[in-house]
């Protein structure tokens, strides 16, 4: 009966039973379905890019008086060039050879294309796309008049674009990297740190990390050229291109983790192992730091403000990260799946560590935020203080289940640190006051009186603390869920620079009626203005062209636009514009209006397959 009793003891509380083992499969499913839950959204969330042109020369839509000798793009961070990140149209819809793409005055945060001499009169349409510092590929247009602007513009080309599969891969890819990071230098640092007598739950983890961290680098390696270049995955296997992406940063960085994961795999840890506990930790700390700095190096933390700062707080957020919720997954896992239960000293080490990594999240986050932010106005007046917010609110639950996993960890090391002696009852005498006889209760106590119950077991806390760490888990993965698409968003502080940069104007001919209209479908990227120009804007035949900005006063592309008008006063319409896509912009040159009056401008923009809005507008046309 003893022996049953401790290996039950042993066994953690768990049941050999056949409901038992279906618990522990059902419990498995629940993190797996966490996990896939979190790959499927991931993949499937904004991967805006965080560079945002902040001024161009020419101007967008500006009308220069001789032809300029170079296209030059200033950006809010460092970009990377492409050897076809510059495309220009002239107004005959013919492309104009360029010199090579460089940073101007070599400042990275800058594109420069030279003109060939002797432009023609007209308008030039301008198409770009470059790489943003933290990997994504940024893209845009714009169009600018030599001399004086064409009756009809070229089109800016479509294909500069991204290619939906080539993003959605790399995308899976990235947030794939990400939660492998985790897992291999969380369970790593809970198995040097935190020393369980079984680690045999851990390989599991660990080997899984590395093979999921060596394939999904080797596949954002293959596939960088395509998302570069906006290209299908076939492309990938041009091996021009392939190569001309190992010498940029985001390139260079993929490589470096790769090699690092390698080596490390072949040489480092077997040395390390035969070196001990100290090489070992040694060994981890150094391939983690590497690791990490693979990550700052090519994302936002390299641009910017106080970029040796960014970097070492980006560095220590993603330890912080991986060593707090890493380590949750590998203490789970040992709780649950160890055939001998950790003890309270290794559960108390790992309360230790996660408070240090929480202190670090919170120090390193704060800056974070304030160099993303920018103010305080941002926190709920921008796309990226809202899922800031969102992701606050998020670790306030987080912590919460780590206090109560903290307060579990007390009571089970308080209880352990307890003699037995301490607790076993000493029987009285039979027939002592206030004992207890063979025939029952004692003699001064009533005899309905209730019995005492038994104080908590040891087994009672490390249930509870199970269970809190499950909570604590699941929790951590919607904070990891919003992490990416905070990575994906861009900073309130770069929008607001790029705000403040003199606003791309419609390029038309003297004398036109240009008014602005803005729109808001109801979703984060839906929102946005739309100008609007019409040319002579009085009775008879006009032409008209519209542009749509998107919500940071980007040039975007929208699937359709309708513009049409109504005179209530004199019973006409409505009359469709017909506009049609120009590549960019929208236009007409036969919109017939036949009488003075004011005129209602319906306009209706589509931004998805489902989302779209109708505004209207007063239009006053005159003889």
């Amino acid at each position: 009966m003893e022996r049953r009793r401790s290996g039950a003891a042993g066994d953690g509380g768990r049941s050999r039973s056949p409901g038992g083992r279906g618990n522990r499969r059902l419990q498995g499913l629940v993190l797996l379905g966490t996990v896939l839950v979190l790959l499927v959204l991931g993949s499937a969330a904004p991967a805006s890019a965080h560079a945002a042109l902040r001024s161009s020369d020419p101007e967008a839509g500006s009308v220069v008086k001789t032809a300029p000798r170079h296209i030059t793009l200033a950006f809010t961070e460092s970009v990377g060039l492409l050897d076809d990140s510059f495309r220009v149209y002239s107004p005959d819809n013919h492309r104009v050879e360029l010199g090579e793409p460089q940073h101007a005055d070599g400042a990275s945060d800058t594109a420069r294309a030279a003109l060939p001499p002797g432009l023609a009169n007209g308008t030039y349409t301008v198409a770009w796309r470059v790489v943003s510092a933290d990997s994504h590929p940024v893209s845009g247009a714009f169009t600018f008049s030599v001399g004086a602007p064409s009756p009809t513009p070229p089109a800016a080309p479509a294909d500069h674009a991204e290619h939906p599969v080539t993003k959605s891969l790399y995308d899976t890819g990235r947030y794939l990297a990400y939660i492998a990071a985790a897992l291999l230098i969380g369970t790593a640092a809970f198995a040097a740190l935190c020393r369980p007598p079984d680690t045999a739950p851990l390989r599991l983890p660990l080997l899984t990390g590395w093979w999921t961290l060596l394939i999904a680098t080797s596949a954002l390696l293959v596939l960088r050229a395509p998302y570069e270049n906006g290209t299908s995955p076939s492309t990938a296997l041009d091996l021009q291109a392939f190569t001309a992406t190992l010498t940029g940063r985001p390139g260079l960085a993929l490589l470096t983790r790769l090699a690092l994961l390698l080596l490390t795999a072949a040489v480092l840890f077997p040395l390390a192992r035969r070196g001990g506990p100290r090489a070992r930790l040694a060994t981890g700390a150094g391939v983690s730091v590497a690791l990490a700095l693979t990550w700052a190096a090519a994302e936002h933390a390299s641009a910017g403000i106080q970029v040796p700062a960014a970097m070492t707080s980006s560095v220590l957020h993603l330890l912080a990260t991986a060593c707090w919720l890493g380590g949750l997954t590998a203490l789970l896992l040992t709780l649950y799946r160890a055939e001998t239960p950790p003890p309270p000293d290794t559960v108390a080490r790992f309360s230790r560590l996660a408070f240090l990594a929480v202190t670090v999240l919170v120090v390193t986050g704060l800056y974070q935020s304030w160099r993303g932010l920018g103010s305080w106005s941002a926190l709920t007046g921008s796309s990226y203080g809202r899922t800031l917010t969102a992701k606050l609110a998020a670790a306030v639950f987080l912590l919460a289940a780590a206090g109560l996993s903290r307060r579990w960890t007390t009571l089970l090391v308080t209880r352990a640190s307890v003699p037995a002696a301490v607790d076993a009852r000493v029987p009285e005498p039979v027939g002592a006051p206030g004992g207890t006889g063979a025939e029952g209760p004692p003699r001064d106590a009533p005899e309905d009186a209730p019995a005492t119950p038994p104080p908590p077991t040891a087994d009672h806390y490390r249930r509870a603390l199970r269970r809190s760490v499950l909570a604590e888990v699941m929790v951590a993965v919607v904070v990891l869920l919003i992490t990416t698409v905070l990575t994906g968003t861009l900073p309130a502080r770069a929008e607001a620079e790029a705000a403040e940069a003199p606003r791309p104007q419609v390029a038309g001919l003297p004398g036109a009626e240009a008014f602005t209209i803005p729109y808001d479908v109801g979703t984060p990227e839906g929102r946005g203005t739309v100008q609007i120009q019409m040319d002579p804007g009085r009775v008879g035949e006009n032409g008209l062209q519209a542009v749509v900005f998107g919500p940071r006063d980007a040039l975007t592309f929208v699937p359709e636009l309708r513009v049409s008008f109504t005179l209530a006063a004199r019973d006409i319409g409505p009359i469709d514009a017909q506009v049609t896509d120009r590549g960019g912009y929208w236009a007409t040159n036969d919109l017939t209006l036949p009488l003075e009056g004011t005129w209602t401008m319906k306009l209706t923009i589509r931004v998805s397959d489902v989302d779209q809005v109708t505004e209207t507008r007063q239009v006053e046309i005159t003889r």
